[in-house]
């Protein structure tokens, strides 16, 4: 089974309406948004990087969200759920 790439694009760069910051990210799956990594405001202690799919993205995926210590971390977490395993 051939594995979906994921790549993240800044959220500035991506949606160009708005002001972003530098801490929020777009999920991309073959050039279509799929998610979004971003450091959230009101997280749990020591977990302040969110991640979720985008809307549309997650039917059958478990979790649907969740927090990470770090982006590097959030990434794996969503790539994990977003190939279901």
């Amino acid at each position: 089974m051939e594995k979906d790439y994921l790549t993240l694009k800044r959220a500035s760069a991506s949606r160009p309406s708005g002001e972003w910051n530098d801490d929020d990210f777009d999920v991309l799956c073959e050039g279509v948004v799929v998610g979004r990594i971003f450091e959230a405001a009101a997280s749990p202690a020591g977990t302040p990087w969110m991640w979720t799919p985008a809307f549309g993205h997650h039917e059958d995926r478990t979790p649907t969200h969740g927090y990470e210590a770090t982006r590097e971390d959030a990434m794996a977490a969503f790539a994990k759920s977003w190939r279901r395993e």
